[in-house]
């Protein structure tokens, strides 16, 4: 019977009204329930969080204890990284020692060969990067910027390398240590004719090197700076 009929109109609309209310919060219940089935949701329309979640959101704005860890590690070890930051020579020292334990260790296990040549492949590229300009000669024209000295009376500019000597330092000794960590493990000892790779180190070893040379000679530079060189007034 159609609401505007005379026949108690006002139950029949409030009924219908009632049962599309309960359709629509159903419908609705039923989709936040799809979405986060983690929360239960009551006939009323509230939401009713799980343990997990208020477990969850009790610790979210708190730092775990194992990001706390290694964030403390990161800071010791970080803080004795710039301790150690004038002592080259003692750095240096303490990599060719660990150098000498490496190839030692090789040698008695007679094994990770190929570890060994990507070690000499990575620290070629260290040293190359060391011995570079920042900026390339190359790529700058006469009236670019400041270009290095090529004369005795030019005015003092230091050599600025591509890769820091603590960087070169830092880089190398964690390779050498990640090389070391590599020989604990048979995955990474491919059988490989040893001879090859020494022959092949030595012709790319070479061929590198005259190219940096050459570089070097062209652009008439010497990558190490000594200090600014000061002269005796002649009497």
């Amino acid at each position: 019977m159609p609401c505007g009929s005379t026949a108690r109109p006002g139950s029949i609309c409030s009924s219908l009204d009632t049962r599309l209310a309960e359709t629509v919060t159903c419908t609705v219940h039923s989709v936040r329930a799809e979405a986060s089935p983690s929360r239960e949701y009551c006939h009323s329309g509230c939401i009713r969080m799980s343990e997990g979640d208020s477990a969850g959101e009790s610790i979210h704005g708190k730092p775990s204890v194992v990001g706390v860890f290694f964030t403390r590690i990161g800071q010791v070890y970080q803080s004795w990284l710039d301790k150690s930051t004038p002592f080259y020579a003692v750095r240096w020292a303490a990599t060719l020692l660990l150098t000498a334990l490496y190839m030692i260790r090789v040698y008695i296990l007679q094994g990770w060969y190929i570890v060994t040549y990507a070690l000499g492949i990575y620290h070629l590229n260290l040293f190359i990067a060391f011995l570079s300009p920042k900026v390339d000669p190359s790529m700058l024209d006469e009236d670019d910027g400041p270009a290095l000295p090529t004369k005795q009376n030019e005015e003092f500019r230091p050599f600025i390398r591509r890769l820091p000597e603590f960087k070169f330092w830092h880089s190398a000794t964690k390779g050498i240590a990640i090389a070391m960590i590599c020989t604990f493990f048979e995955a990474f000892n491919v059988p490989v004719f040893w001879p090859i790779l020494v022959m092949y180190f030595i012709m790319l070893f070479c061929i590198t090197m005259k190219r940096q040379i050459k570089h070097m000679i062209k652009y008439r530079y010497l990558p190490f700076t000594h200090g600014k060189r000061t002269y005796k007034e002649e009497t």
